[in-house]
């Protein structure tokens, strides 16, 4: 981390080695097309590589894959067709103009809606629709005294972590070597393994540092597998780096849901049964989380509330559109919206206060919802969060939310320690992005085997250091990574004891140990957490945030200074959902996002207070630790939306909210 402060990071775009050559990607301008011609350096006609699906397309009879250089149709304003090389940057860039592509355009999909219907993007399917699933059973409840039914959007959002991608690839003849910017280097040689068709173990994977990623770096995209395979065929050093309007076009984007909702309750305001259809917008290919997405969404309908009835639809549809992949929370945030807005909707329609119906819906016990989601007692910790979070009955300008946190347990995680020369080196399988791993991982070091901070050392990802791992996303990192860790020094502690009879610092750094393990967790990981948002109104912008209080059980807090800077974070971004973050394509499928400033990113001038509360319930895993990273773009935004719905006095069903709609009051 001090590296980083002082300006000594070595992020993926530092990287020079000799003879090196610089990769150019050209891409679709248009969001659907035949290509009826195509002539360049490398084309898809050469590199036949895909990448492969998760789900299979509406009635295809086999997966859609999505080209690595598409060599048929374009598919989205964005996807490569051709690549080419030069020596630096800027002739690569003339080279790219060399390239000649001929296109016959054809109408594109880009209303999710609209896709029910239209005619399939994708030749050989029968639909527009994938990953459509059915869970829970179908009810109806004739004396409810309440039912309510809405429709609720979130809008897709381009990730913009603050270094886009980037990879630099070299090829000795036997191993292929990728340093990369990324949230696992695992996954990223499985991909490029199955891509080029090779095995794995002629692959080495090293994590540079990584300048933030919020689940855009968990995939294998097209440009790596094309910077692999060119210096494969030249036997050279090839560095691509993402440009930032490249990654508003080419990145997977988030979000990107909407649900028609309806709820039964009685007079009390207890929900008696809720039904959601959901449909995703899983862009042009089922990659990323597109065919996950509706599953994930739909487990979650419930929220962390006792709700006995439950049946969900939810589909994902293909549009001439980015492909969709994990934005921070991916899935939870939409379903934690969906239900939330639909709880505020029980308390403005029975007049009961807004925590209270959450209350009455909470239960005292640990609840397994319907749907298979665990969710420990709701009721004692709304109480208490209520009176964290300093929530005062009647105020009509906060918002209020409650949320269960499911974090990414499955299927586990993994670590290497070695013991040499008197330092204690530690691998995960999942490494940082940004989180500071480095913190709790001298901590539970230090605490178990009593080795001075100093003699700890910390490495990135590095698949021939560990060749085994998942990555860091959902939550997971110090959970599962923290888990592994602790199994490692444990046979590490009983290498020295079998050694020397006993267990002492002075035995273990004098010797060499080596301990490498996978750890399986045997259940679900999920937590608690509130969120209270304040707005007042401001003479220039309509609306001001005055304060966001976040009340979070993170089980036992192993970095608390990392946790609040977390929480900060993610609670800012949460804010640009609301207010100001969108990927908006216009009727032909282009994107109306040109710039960093049209994507609409908060600055520091719209970042409101944060206050950040830990309830710190321990987890039943050894460290006691659970999951936060996610949490405040899994609670705030709900409450944001509430707390502005009763500024404004009109409802609100769509992230981000159109600006008009808050103008328009003040005007």
């Amino acid at each position: 981390m001090q590296s980083y402060i002082l300006g000594k990071g070595k992020f993926v775009d530092d990287f020079y080695l000799p003879g090196m050559l610089y990769l150019k990607v050209v891409r679709s301008n248009y969001a659907r097309a035949r290509i009826l011609r195509v002539k360049g350096e490398i084309t898809g006609h050469e590199l036949k590589a895909v990448l492969p699906s998760v789900g299979e397309g509406g009635g295809a009879e086999q997966s859609i894959n999505f080209p690595v250089l598409a060599t048929q149709s374009v598919n989205f304003v964005g996807q490569p067709v051709a690549a080419v090389l030069g020596k630096d940057r800027y002739e690569a860039e003339d080279a790219a103009d060399s390239v000649e592509v001929e296109y016959e355009p054809l109408k594109p999909v880009v209303d999710p809606e609209q896709a029910l219907i239209s005619e399939p993007i994708h030749p050989g399917t029968s639909s527009n629709e994938f990953g459509k699933v059915e869970m829970g059973k179908d009810f109806e409840i004739k004396d409810a005294s309440i039912v309510i039914e809405k429709t609720l959007k979130n809008e897709r959002i381009i990730p913009n972590p603050i270094e886009p991608r980037g990879v630099v690839t070299d090829y000795d003849g036997s191993t292929l070597t990728v340093w990369i910017s990324t949230q696992s280097v695992h996954s990223i040689r499985g991909g490029m393994a199955t891509a080029l068709g090779i095995d794995k173990n002629s692959i080495r994977v090293i994590q540079t540092d990584t300048g933030g990623a919020f689940g855009t770096k968990s995939a294998l995209y097209p440009e790596y597998v094309i910077a692999a395979y060119a210096s494969m065929k030249l036997r050279r050093p090839v560095k691509w780096i993402e440009s930032r309007s490249e990654h508003l076009v080419a990145t997977n984007q988030g979000r990107g849901a909407r649900a028609r909702m309806k709820v039964y309750a009685d007079a009390k305001g207890k929900v008696l049964g809720i039904k959601s259809d959901i449909l995703v917008d899983g862009g042009a290919y089922p990659v990323g989380i597109a065919s996950f997405a509706p599953r994930f969404i739909g487990y979650q309908i419930t929220g962390p509330y006792a709700i006995k009835n439950v049946y969900v639809k939810a589909r994902g549809v293909f549009t001439n559109k980015v492909p969709l992949g994990p934005y921070r929370g991916a899935g939870r945030p939409e379903a934690a919206f969906f239900v939330e807005r639909m709880m505020d909707a029980v308390a403005k329609e029975t007049g009961i206060d807004p925590v209270e119906v959450r209350l009455e819906n909470a239960a005292s016990e640990q609840f397994v919802s319907p749907l298979g989601l665990k969710v420990d007692p709701l009721k004692p910790f709304l109480q208490k969060a209520a009176r964290e979070l300093g929530y005062v009955k009647g105020s009509n300008n906060i918002g209020f939310s409650s949320f269960v946190l499911v974090s990414s347990a499955q299927p586990g995680e993994s670590a290497r320690i070695k013991v040499s020369e008197g330092i204690v080196n530690v691998w995960l399988g999942g490494s940082s992005h940004g989180q500071g791993h480095e913190g709790f991982v001298k901590k539970l070091v230090q605490e178990s085997l009593h080795v001075p901070e100093g003699k700890i050392a910390y490495h990135k990802g590095d698949t021939k250091e560990l060749d085994e791992g998942v990555g860091s996303w959902g939550s997971r990192s110090a959970i599962m990574g923290g888990m592994a860790l602790l199994e490692a020094i444990k046979r590490i502690k009983d290498q020295v004891k079998a050694k020397h009879g006993s267990y002492s610092v002075d035995e273990l750094l004098k010797g060499d140990y080596e301990a490498k393990v996978f750890y399986t967790p045997s259940d679900q990981s999920t937590s608690l957490g509130a969120n209270l948002v304040e707005v007042e109104r401001d003479t220039v912008k309509g609306i001001r945030i005055k304060r966001i209080v976040a009340y979070y059980d993170v089980g036992r807090a192993l970095n608390p200074a990392m946790i609040e800077s977390q929480v900060i974070g993610g609670s800012i971004q949460a804010v640009g959902q609301v207010l100001y973050e969108v990927a908006r394509y216009n009727e032909d499928g282009q994107p109306l996002v040109g710039s960093i400033a049209d994507a609409g990113l908060p600055t520091a001038v719209e970042a409101p207070h944060v206050m950040v509360k830990l309830a710190e319930i321990p987890s039943a895993l050894e460290h006691k630790a659970k999951g936060v990273g996610e949490s405040p773009t899994i609670g705030v935004p709900p409450a944001l939306v509430k707390a502005i719905e009763n500024v404004i006095n009109q409802e609100i069903h769509e992230t981000p909210i159109p600006y008009e709609q808050i103008t328009k009051f003040f005007a």
